[in-house]
């Protein structure tokens, strides 16, 4: 039988968005396909669920505004509306995160409206796009969650790092730059087709590192799988709280990178993943003197 479109009923209304996220969080496999489209929207749209209008909430999603109102409603809210006045409070809060949101929105905007497809325009577009994905990476991105990703690594008997399709030159850098700083690194890169034959030899002291994006590749997310079954600790690099990267990882960092014209960057990626390995060899040339 069908999955009813919600999520859960009767639940008490979150009244923070970091409780919001972990009751979306907790009832998001058991939504049904539209509830699950709402709610991934909200996890990474939050600036355009907390400041645009109901109707164009429901556009941006690809849904009916009747079925962000049931959405809310199954988290306990009265209504959209207060659901939008949680986010929005705490992203008034934040200067900087809503700075991000709306200087996001106006790029947005402006690229729509452009017909200039000269090198120059597009360069300029990426440009202003690319400054705007690392300074919310900046700001959304804790030191904690650095220190602990880099422990990881430092702790691993070998370092498994996964990453295909537009996710590929991510990977390919990150292991070639850990195996540069002297880690043991093995680099699946599924030459062949032989992907699931690379990370069996992965074993609890190890760590995964995925990397992908949406649509995730599917090669990245069995691996994904495959090392939490060998009791392997996993670091995943990706684009949302649902991606499914997320759920049984045990270190997660998420990037919201820079679209121009349909065309997603790299940029934060690359960036993430320098300062991964920079850090690491810092860590580790400490600890050795």
């Amino acid at each position: 039988m069908a999955k009813a479109e919600k999520i859960e009923t009767g639940a008490a209304a979150p009244q923070t968005v970091e409780a919001l996220r972990a009751e979306i969080m907790r009832q998001y496999d058991d939504a049904s396909r539209r509830m699950k489209q709402v709610a991934s929207f909200v996890l990474d749209k939050p600036e355009d669920v907390a400041f645009e209008t109901l109707a164009i909430v429901a556009d941006r999603a690809g849904v009916q505004p009747s079925a962000i109102v049931r959405f809310a409603k199954s988290l306990g809210y009265p209504g959209a509306s207060q659901m939008q006045k949680v986010i929005r409070d705490e992203l008034l809060a934040s200067h900087i995160t809503l700075a991000y949101g709306e200087r996001a929105r106006q790029f947005t905007e402006t690229a729509a409206a452009s017909d200039d497809a000269s090198g120059s325009a597009i360069l300029d577009e990426y440009a202003e796009a690319d400054i705007l994905a690392l300074s919310h990476m900046k700001q959304s991105i804790t030191a904690a969650q650095i220190e602990q990703a880099v422990s990881a690594v430092a702790e691993a008997g070998t370092v498994y790092i996964a990453g295909f399709r537009r996710a590929f030159p991510a990977a390919s850098y990150l292991a070639y730059a850990l195996q540069r700083a002297g880690k043991r690194t093995c680099f699946i890169d599924g030459t062949g087709g032989l992907w699931a034959n690379q990370i069996r030899g992965i074993t609890a002291g190890d760590l995964l590192i995925v990397i992908s994006f949406r649509p995730y590749a599917e090669e990245t997310v069995r691996c994904h799988g495959l090392a939490l079954e060998q009791g392997a600790t996993v670091l995943s690099i990706t684009d949302s709280n649902v991606s499914p990267l997320v759920k049984g990882a045990h270190h997660t960092l998420l990037v919201r990178e820079a679209e121009v014209r349909s065309f997603r960057s790299l940029t934060a990626t690359m960036c993430l993943v320098q300062s991964l390995v920079v850090a690491y060899a810092f860590a580790t040339q400490d600890g050795a003197e």
